[in-house]
This record gives structure tokens, C-alpha cells and sequence, in this order.
């Protein structure tokens, strides 16, 4: 979907941004492997800009066997960390193998979808300027206390409201995004998403 360079949220300029704004954030993600990898590369952007994570993101799918939680759960991070096409900070490589032990063990109380869809937004509100919009809020605070009562670790409130956001559990393309109609129709549609989950 091309877009006016002018309406974007973000990513004007950077086609590897620019695809990943215009097809991918914001929009439902309700698989344990992919939101298992969005917890993974919000963990990574953690003190860097994001089109680095997504420069990166096709190597970490790599080594970790397209973001398996039981292939990660097992994995060994010391080789990783002479690996140059990754982001070599081994606490954040230790983060996603202990995140993939939670992911899994959550699967004894119905799963890290149903945990993250518990917290959806729907309807959205709207914004209509970036600044409007919150790095955090009650909500994603109550999650981040919820995923580190369950053994996640690098889920503060902003990095929990940004995993938000890019899963689309909240809506926050803008209100002149050419690309919020249409993941504001695929979140309506998501399944099992009743009510407002407020923390």
C-alpha cells in the first residue's frame, strides 16, 4: 500500500520503516510465535532506534529458528554474542530465552495470546498528532506487572505500550494514516476481543 510521504505515522524515507508502518504495525497479531517475536524486538529497541531492530530482525529470525519459544528456551547465547549481524547485548539475548521460558510456562493458563488480548482496546481512541500519543499508560503499567509476575523480563510500561501498539492491541495509527482504516477493520475482527481490559 503506497501512502502520501506527508500522512505516514512514521518511517518516511526508510522503505524497510516505511513497509514495516504501511503492513505490518498496528495491525492483530494473535499467534504465540509472533507475539513471542514482537515481546523479542521491543526487548532489542530498548536504548536503540528501531530501524536497527528491523535491520536486524531477519538474523535474529535466523538463530532463533523464526522465533520458536521452545527452540529459544534452549538456546546457548555465548556464541551469539560474537555473531555480527545480531544486536550483541547479552542481556538482551538472555531476555528473549528467558521471555520463551515464560511464553511457554503460560501456556498452562491459556497462552500469551489470550494474556495480551485480555489487555485490547476496542474501538480506538484517536490522535491526531504523534505527541498525542502516550508512551504509557495504566493499562500497559498493569500488563508490564503481569508479564514480570510471569517471568518476562525488559516489559516495563513503555516497552509494554509499544508492544501494544505495534500488535495492535491498541490503535494508535493517527487519524490522517491512510493505514488506520484498515487496521482498525482487521482489530475489530479479531476474535474473542470483547470488552476493555483496564488493569
Amino acid at each position: 500500500m503506497a501512502q502520501t510521504l506527508s500522512m505516514r505515522c512514521f518511517g518516511d524515507g526508510v522503505p524497510l520503516y516505511e513497509r514495516y508502518h504501511d503492513l505490518e504495525w498496528g495491525r492483530p497479531q494473535t499467534g504465540e510465535r509472533a507475539l513471542y517475536e514482537k515481546i523479542c524486538l521491543e526487548a532489542f529497541q530498548a536504548g536503540l532506534a528501531w530501524i536497527t531492530v528491523l535491520r536486524k530482525r531477519e538474523a535474529l529470525r535466523e538463530v532463533f529458528a523464526g522465533f520458536d519459544p521452545v527452540t529459544v528456551a534452549e538456546l546457548d547465547v555465548e556464541p551469539l554474542l560474537t555473531d555480527a549481524r545480531l544486536i550483541r547485548s547479552g542481556a538482551k539475548l538472555r531476555a528473549c530465552v528467558t521471555n520463551a521460558r515464560a511464553t511457554l510456562a503460560l501456556r498452562a493458563e491459556g497462552g500469551l495470546t489470550a494474556l495480551l488480548w485480555a489487555a485490547a482496546e476496542i474501538p480506538s481512541r484517536a490522535y491526531d498528532h504523534w505527541s498525542d500519543v502516550p508512551a504509557s499508560t495504566p493499562a500497559s503499567a498493569a500488563l508490564a506487572k503481569r508479564l514480570k509476575s510471569a517471568g518476562f523480563v525488559f516489559v516495563g510500561p513503555t516497552t509494554v505500550y509499544s508492544l501494544l501498539q505495534a500488535c495492535g492491541l491498541v490503535g494508535d495509527h493517527l487519524t490522517g494514516c491512510p493505514a488506520r482504516a484498515e487496521a482498525e477493520t482487521l482489530r475489530a475482527a479479531v476474535p474473542g476481543k470483547a470488552g476493555v481490559w483496564r488493569g
